[in-house]
């Protein structure tokens, strides 16, 4: 949500939701999977409306690593806390699917879905979020 007052308010509007929607709950998954799918699906309405549209990645990155050319051990050691600035400063089209595809475990056809956009466009964006978020955390540790 970008701070933790907008994701508290969601939270509790989610848990108001479930409470609400109990009836509903079909025992088709756990209850903790029922519960984080209307969080998610939340915060996901209420970026929607104001997101800005998915940027398109213009910078150029200098050294991305790959199986061919990785970072230095030294390089891939980051904090949770670098992580975690490195993501926030991420457009929020770039942060969303990456926060969806790898934190939360969706795939790319779940994330075409909830966004409301195609497969591709998911797959797309979720390589130029690893880029980005690459170059961040290669330009931190190395500025």
């Amino acid at each position: 949500m970008g701070n933790q007052h907008d994701a508290e308010d969601k939270l509790m509007e989610s848990f108001c939701d479930a409470f609400r929607a109990i009836g509903q709950y079909e025992y088709k998954s756990t209850f903790g999977a029922w519960l984080k799918r209307i969080v998610i699906n939340n915060c996901i309405t209420t970026l929607k409306k104001k997101r800005l549209d998915i940027n398109e990645l213009t910078d150029s990155i200098a050294r991305i690593p790959t199986e061919e050319n990785p970072l230095d051990t030294q390089s891939n050691r980051y904090t949770v806390q670098t992580i975690k600035v490195s993501i926030n400063l991420l457009p929020d089209g770039y942060r969303e699917i990456l926060s969806l595809y790898l934190l939360e475990g969706y795939d790319h056809l779940e994330i075409s879905e909830i966004l409301g956009i195609s497969v591709g466009t998911s797959k797309s964006q979720y390589s130029r979020a690893k880029k980005k978020l690459r170059a961040l955390l290669t330009h931190d540790t190395n500025g």
